[in-house]
């Protein structure tokens, strides 16, 4: 076999994973952190020589500033071009504008009147800011908490991704690394971290998110723990930005709500309503080629600034188009969940990301597979809430319509792009024709069936604050109490009828499922491991295959073959 080639004064073979830079004498590569280059100090070298070359060569030659408001600070500044993003010049001039109060669209609440109760009957459609903590049911570390105790707690050697302000690009370096460079008087650059999630870190005993959050989150709720796809972690962010950091305007992922505290320092945002205008003017901005030379809150009729200072937390709800900027040395903590209030907008915004083809690093984690779980909750809801004759709330019908249509769309989708996030444990055509029944039942009654009752009409003889509504608390109680009905309806009705006799359709079922258990063993016997492993895969069936055989009458034997093999 050839020799694997090595690279740098470690001698090792190269790692896709590891940033290196090549020395412009000897064009050998050279690993970042084994000669001392960051790589967002890469940017700034013009030439670079090697430790052996710049014995001989001198020190590497670093690029000339000519200008302080583009992205590429080499640039002749001939005062033709405009300001760009996240520039020092940018920066100056957006501390010197002028926005609309905040307090026009925020909701000052205190932390124990922010439940999931108070959301549903109130709506979650504007921003919401809580001053007094008690209640809301956040945990987090005292305010004298550092930046050197975040390297304690997730480990200086985690690779982290930073934003350089100036130039708005990421790249990677070692959290250790960025420490030493956040307790440094005299910084260089301007450098973010915003996406350092710790859910699987010793520091996510020290933070629990607002009740509010957890009791709403799809994927608290939702993600079974059986799931093929691995569980999203979005909950818990730890935020370090050091003054005059700066993220442009943007949707968070999925149309997802977030939460934010600031432990210290302070944040000011620049929010923008997500209105059908406003999210139409943003994709456009979005897409367009001169994106970072345009500020978004011009384009718009308002934008407003919200300062968020020391031991505030704010609430963002879907879809809300935001700005950020550090305007001194923070640490903020913070997270994102998908919920049931706002279906239709997270849907859209979705379905935005992918018109503007968003990388995957940067979309909600295998939103399609969550989206497939909600629904099948969803119409186990809508079930008991029929049987019990009580009506969910406008904003869950609403929100199944919007979902029932994006199913559709992803199962059309499909056919030419074979990325099924579709769990296997999922039927989707009868899933979504069971849906839709259920919207069918609540708009058009079925003659003969149990008459659904509106929205205002009162459950069950109840009256005044006890009328039915689908809140959470109320489904909680719906299902509880059905489920002990039915129950004791199967125990009462087993012991009337003895015990049962299998008939010939039960005989032929176990039948064929020995046949079946027969057909599957064979050379994979040898080796479990193995067997199990491609066992997994052949479960995992194509979408088109399983909307096939769910035309089949459910009375019907179905077998389903993959690669000439019985797995179904």
């Amino acid at each position: 076999m050839a020799a694997v080639p090595l690279y740098c004064v470690c001698r090792q073979p190269y790692d896709v994973s590891r940033f290196m830079i090549e020395c412009d004498i000897c064009k050998d590569w050279f690993h970042g952190s084994c000669v001392q280059v960051e790589e967002h100090h890469a940017v700034d070298i013009d030439v670079y020589h090697c430790p052996n070359c710049d014995v001989t060569q001198g020190p590497s030659l670093m690029k000339k500033r000519n200008n302080w408001h583009r992205h590429d600070y080499t640039e002749p500044d001939d005062g033709s071009k405009p300001v760009q993003a996240g520039t020092p010049v940018f920066i100056k001039e957006l501390q010197n504008r002028t926005f609309t109060s905040g307090e026009e669209i925020l909701r000052r609440m205190k932390g124990e009147q922010v439940t999931p109760k108070y959301l549903e009957r109130q709506g979650f459609n504007y921003p919401i800011v809580i001053t007094e903590m008690e209640g809301l049911g956040l945990k987090l570390p005292a305010p004298t908490f550092s930046v050197k105790d975040v390297e304690q707690y997730v480990g200086g050697d985690k690779v982290i991704d930073v934003i350089d302000v100036a130039r708005q690009a990421d790249s990677k370096m070692k959290l250790s690394e960025f420490v030493k460079y956040f307790t440094t008087p005299l910084r260089p650059k301007v450098l973010n971290l915003i996406s350092l999630e710790f859910s699987d870190t010793k520091m996510s005993e020290l933070v629990e998110v607002p009740d509010v959050a957890q009791k709403m989150s799809w994927v608290e709720n939702y993600w079974p723990d059986d799931s093929f796809f691995p569980k999203p972690f979005v909950q818990k962010y730890c935020l370090m930005g050091v003054k005059d950091s700066y993220t442009d305007f943007h949707i968070d992922f999925g149309g997802t709500s977030v939460w934010y505290h600031v432990l210290w320092g302070e944040k000011i945002f620049y929010l923008i309503k997500p209105t059908s205008a406003n999210l139409a003017l943003y994709e456009a901005w979005s897409s367009s080629p001169n994106q970072s030379e345009v500020f978004f809150g011009d384009k718009v009729e308002k934008c407003y600034k919200c300062v968020v200072p020391q031991g505030t937390t704010l609430l963002i709800p879907t879809g809300w188009i935001h700005a950020v900027l550090t305007s001194q040395d923070c640490m903020a903590f913070g997270g994102n969940f998908l919920h049931d209030l706002n279906i239709g907008m997270q849907l859209r915004c979705y379905e935005m990301e992918r018109r503007l083809k968003t990388p995957d690093l940067f979309k909600f984690p295998y939103f399609e597979a969550i989206c497939w779980y909600v629904a099948k909750n969803l119409l186990e809801m809508l079930k008991e809430l029929r049987e019990d004759s009580c009506p969910p709330s406008t904003y869950l019908v609403d929100g199944v319509k919007a979902l029932i249509s994006a199913l559709r769309t992803w199962l059309k989708r499909e056919v030419s792009e074979p990325t099924s996030e579709v769990p296997d444990n999922i039927r989707p055509n009868h899933l979504i024709k069971e849906l839709t029944k259920e919207i069918r039942y609540l708009e058009e009654p079925v003659s003969g069936s149990k008459p659904v009752k509106s929205q205002g009409s009162i459950c069950g003889g109840a009256s005044g604050s006890n009328a039915c509504q689908a809140t959470r608390s109320t489904l909680e109680r719906l299902c509880q109490a059905r489920r002990a009905r039915r129950a004791a309806r199967r125990l009462r009705e087993q012991q009337r009828q003895g015990p049962k006799v299998p008939s010939n359709l039960d005989i032929l079922e176990r039948h064929t499922r020995e046949v079946l258990r027969r057909l599957e063993v064979g050379p994979l016997e040898e080796d479990a491991a193995f067997c199990a492993k491609v066992h997994g895969k052949l479960n995992k069936v194509s979408t088109a295959s399983a909307a096939a055989a769910e035309s089949l009458d459910d009375n019907h034997l179905r077998l389903m073959l993959v690669n000439g093999r019985i797995i179904r």
